[in-house]
């Protein structure tokens, strides 16, 4: 059974594919493909050059070869909509349909490269632990990513239940708010069940990746989506709250209530890739306060005039803040650079430029002081 941009299989055919996603506009691009006689699917998990996919007439595995394999950012990825062999032994996915949504991080590879984690995703759910001290600057970082995949991102305070006091919480999730401006922010306990009903309406109807450090509570707060015990859980350190990766692949999943959920492997580094418009939507404060500085290519820094400076000195931005906005934007650009040699050099000079603006200005005060 085919489908195409008016299918033609039965509605019982249909409807196996709906709760993953498929609608009219997925059809409508998967029609030359229908034309071929290759079947439709979409991707739930990716391991060793092989992906399970799920089409109208059940779950297959299939051989991804045909796809440009060593390029990281066209790998099929958990969550792609693909096109396979009708049949065959092994059977090829031939392609994936192009992506509304991806998210991407860069690599660990000295040769910038970028990863997709996972396609087609609406929710980007960021997993935050409150059995450990609150790193909003990871936060923020996470957000960027989240944000330039094109999804929504939302800020899941896992384990509530060991912040019992309702005063704490209250403050913990301004704190987090105040950082992800835009974001909805909901404490979640999978023991209790608090919260749970809430996100489960949040994600419904759409693909949610579910992203956080090991040891964040993502395995145990999808099994409480989810409704039973399907992803494995493993006890975190006392000491520092981390665990071990209980999630090894991405793994796609229908959600009772509607919607699909993507949970990811814990995450030790996440690198920023060409994240610069994610960047400055996490930081969208400092780029309205920007626009109000003397100079339209104000670093804020030292220059005078500098709208952003002068909310540090009266409070109404954090130090912090402005420092991590500073650091990401650093890291994007020095990522960048790599992959593109003209653009490195432009940066270089454009460094040097404001480098000898800044002392100048710096010489400037100092003359008049004297």
């Amino acid at each position: 059974m085919t489908f195409s941009g008016s299918p033609s299989g039965s509605a019982s055919s249909l409807s196996a594919l709906t709760p993953y996603g498929w609608d009219d506009a997925w059809a409508d691009a998967f029609a030359p493909y229908d034309a071929e006689g290759l079947v439709a699917g979409r991707v739930v998990r990716v391991d060793r050059g092989q992906c399970d996919v799920i089409t109208a007439d059940g779950p297959l595995r299939a051989d991804t070869a045909f796809v440009t394999p060593h390029d990281p950012m066209r790998v099929v990825c958990t969550g792609d909509w693909v096109a396979v062999e009708p049949a065959g032994d092994p059977r090829y996915v031939r392609t994936y349909l192009p992506r509304r949504s991806a998210f991407v991080r860069s690599t660990s590879s000295k040769r910038a490269e970028g990863q997709i984690l996972a396609a087609n995703v609406d929710h980007a759910v960021v997993a935050v632990s409150l059995a450990v001290e609150l790193d909003l600057g990871r936060v923020e970082r996470f957000l960027a990513l989240a944000w330039e995949s094109g999804a929504q991102p939302v800020v899941v305070l896992t384990k509530a239940d060991l912040v019992p006091d309702a005063v704490t919480l209250a403050y913990l999730v301004q704190d987090v708010e105040t950082t992800a401006p835009g974001v909805p922010v909901i404490p979640v306990s999978s023991t209790s069940g608090e919260g749970v009903d809430v996100l489960r309406a949040v994600l419904s109807g759409g693909t949610s990746v579910l992203l956080g450090q090991s040891g964040a509570g993502k395995s145990t707060l999808a099994n409480a989506l989810l409704g039973e015990d399907v992803m494995d859980v493993q006890a975190t350190r006392d000491v520092d709250g981390k665990g071990r990766h209980t999630t090894t692949t991405r793994n796609l999943l229908a959600l009772p209530g509607g919607g699909v959920l993507i949970d990811t492997p814990g995450l030790r580094g996440v690198g920023l890739w060409d994240a610069e418009t994610g960047v400055n939507q996490v930081f969208a404060e400092i780029e309205e306060l920007g626009a109000r500085c003397r100079f339209h290519d104000c670093a804020h820094v030292a220059e005078p005039g500098c709208a952003v400076l002068l909310a540090v000195d009266t409070g109404a931005l954090s130090p912090r803040r402005l420092e991590s906005y500073r650091k990401l934007l650093r890291e994007n650009q020095r990522i960048v650079a790599k992959s593109d040699a003209r653009l490195r050099a432009e940066i270089r000079k454009e460094w040097k430029r404001r480098g000898a603006e800044g002392r100048a200005a710096m010489e400037a005060k100092r003359g008049g002081r004297r």
